[in-house]
């Protein structure tokens, strides 16, 4: 049986009893703290958010600690920028004590709630009955009040009880009533002047023959 956690931003597999650094806790030394699970493995593995909601890691703070010296040097060619500096990891040594899903401790509960009870237990008491609903409110329908005609509506009656009118031609009794305008004579000729009348195309051509 193990498990997956991840504390400060790293991963780590843990079992029960085993100690390891992390990243600095906040709790003070000999304090309890729970670990965030990602899997937990005891004869099936368990990957999802609500079967890891019942997985439960605890660990227990043995001190804090301080990590080797690192060594940190900057520069910059050409421009004579040198810079040394150290560094220090801030840790936390911590046990695992206990690695335990919640289903087990679920049933064990259930085992003792269903044992049987003691002599001189009183029975638990049931809870008091509704009253039945009376038949009369329920056999008499509620009658809904009548509308009042608004005027709208009395508007609307009228203009049915009137006769429809015949579909007429817009303009059409206005043209019938109209006299008829008399056709335009032609034009008078004027006195002295006579029309002149224009030989046809076949006397021309006998002409010009006559001509040739």
């Amino acid at each position: 049986m193990y498990a997956i956690v991840r504390t400060g931003g790293k991963q780590y597999r843990v079992e029960r009893g085993q100690r390891l650094l992390v990243e600095r806790l906040k709790a003070k030394e000999g304090a309890e703290v729970s670990l965030e699970p990602l899997l937990y493995r005891s004869e099936e593995p368990v990957l999802d958010r609500t079967g890891l909601k019942q997985v439960q890691v605890t660990a227990k703070v043995i001190e804090h600690v301080r990590g080797e010296k690192l060594r940190v040097f900057k520069f910059k060619p050409k421009r004579g920028y040198k810079r040394r500096t150290g560094h220090r990891q801030e840790l936390t040594r911590i046990e695992v004590t206990e690695i335990v899903a919640q289903k087990a401790r679920r049933a064990s509960a259930g085992a003792r709630a269903g044992a049987p009870k003691a002599q001189g237990e009183a029975p638990a008491k049931s809870a008091p009955a509704k009253r039945p609903a009376r038949a009369d409110a329920a056999a008499k329908p509620r009658a809904k009040p009548a509308r009042a005609a608004t005027g709208a509506s009395e508007e609307r009656a009228k203009a049915a009880a009137k006769p429809a009118r015949t579909a007429k031609v817009a303009g059409a009794d206005k043209a019938a009533a109209k006299p008829a305008r008399p056709a335009k004579a032609a034009p008078k000729a004027k006195p002295g002047e006579e029309a002149e009348a224009k030989p046809s195309r076949s006397a021309k051509a006998r002409k010009d023959k006559d001509g040739a």
